[in-house]
């Protein structure tokens, strides 16, 4: 199987998958590398591979839109990775794509999208729907019946009160506490969280 994207966030996937010893990674592909190995697996330019179709990937790109956007020029058989010391419920759903780190905890009836990243030590409690290509990032809680949409990025250590929904590609800043709905696009900050911008959809 193959990672697509040598940087830090590839470095943490390597151990999921090494921790959980369920695939032999034969190569990193980045479009442009900065070093030959990562770990002792070979890196190598994207250019340099003439047919990543139809094999077994994870995008290990760390920036939401990004990760969306190799997803969309290479047609694969994406899998998950889900680190042995995480939590999650039989009773719940993770998609292709999607990593899951050590120390987070997804309980019952969430269904997480494809193509997200559940950090280190992040929370998604009952009956969550996260959407594509989401980041919960280190130490965020989300609880109860909580959707977020598409893109969205949940900041470092930000709370999500029960019963709230997150708008598509919207960014909840780290520390973040957030007691209402945040709409498509919106930067969020503060305790309680307020809206501070909207971002572009090109950008």
């Amino acid at each position: 199987m193959y990672l697509f994207g040598a940087s830090g966030h590839c470095k943490v996937v390597i151990d999921i998958i090494e921790a959980s010893n369920d695939f032999k990674i034969e190569c990193v592909i980045d479009h442009n590398p900065r070093f030959d190995f990562i770990f002792d697996i070979p890196i190598l330019n994207y250019n340099q591979i003439e047919n990543l179709n139809e094999k077994h990937f994870i995008v290990s790109i760390g920036d939401n839109k990004k990760r969306k956007n190799v997803v969309s020029i290479i047609n694969a058989f994406y899998f998950k990775a889900i680190h042995p010391q995480s939590m999650v419920s039989k009773h719940s759903k993770v998609l292709e794509g999607t990593v899951v780190m050590a120390g987070a905890i997804i309980n019952s009836n969430s269904v997480i999208g494809k193509h997200c990243i559940i950090n280190s030590g992040a929370v998604v409690e009952h009956d969550c729907v996260i959407d594509d290509f989401v980041h919960i990032s280190p130490n965020a809680s989300v609880a109860g019946n909580v959707k977020v949409g598409e893109g969205s990025h949940i900041g470092i250590g930000a709370t999500v009160i029960q019963g709230i929904t997150i708008g598509k590609w919207a960014i909840v800043g780290a520390g973040t506490v957030i007691i209402e709905d945040v709409p498509d696009y919106a930067v969020v900050v503060g305790v309680p969280g307020q809206i501070i911008k909207f971002m572009d959809e090109n950008e």
